[in-house]
C-alpha cells in the first residue's frame, strides 16, 4: 500500500499495478458503485487520492474481512451516514456552545439605561430555607 501520495490523479494502470489487482476489477467496482474515478477528456478514467483511500477501506474488506461486494458497499454506506451524523452533532455541539457562552456573559454594570431597577439576590446556603436564618 502506498506510504505518500501527491495531489495528482492517477491512471487506471497504475492504480491496479500499485495495488496489485487487475484493471477489471477496477471496473467492476465502478460498475458496482463502489468507486467513482473521474474522467479525463479523453473519457480515461482518474483516480484522486480519495478514490485511493476509498479502494484500500475496499481492497481491505474484501481481502482481509472477506466481506462480499454487496456487504462493502452496505458498509460505504453506512460510514457515509456516520460520517454525516458525526459533522451535525459537532455542527450542533459549537452552536451549543456559542448559545451558552452569550447567555454566560454578566449584564451590563451600567444600571442607568435600565427601564427597571436589577435586583441581584445572594445565593441560598444548601439546608436553609429563604428567608428563614
Amino acid at each position: 500500500m502506498p506510504k505518500s501520495r501527491s495531489k495528482a490523479a492517477y491512471m487506471i494502470s497504475a492504480v491496479a499495478e500499485q495495488y496489485e489487482i487487475h484493471p477489471q476489477t477496477l471496473r467492476l467496482y465502478e460498475r458496482e458503485g463502489l468507486l467513482k474515478p473521474s474522467r479525463s477528456e479523453g473519457n480515461t478514467r482518474l483516480y484522486t487520492d480519495e478514490d485511493l483511500e476509498r479502494l484500500e477501506v475496499i481492497l481491505h474488506l474484501t481481502r482481509d474481512l472477506g466481506v462480499n461486494l454487496a456487504g462493502v458497499e452496505i458498509i460505504l454506506n453506512m460510514r457515509e451516514k456516520m460520517a454525516e451524523m458525526q459533522r451535525q452533532i459537532e455542527e450542533f455541539v459549537a452552536t451549543l456552545n456559542r448559545e451558552l457562552a452569550t447567555r454566560a456573559r454578566p449584564a451590563p454594570a451600567d444600571e442607568k439605561h435600565s427601564l427597571m431597577r436589577v435586583l441581584r439576590a445572594a445565593p441560598v446556603k444548601a439546608g436553609k430555607a429563604a428567608g428563614a436564618e
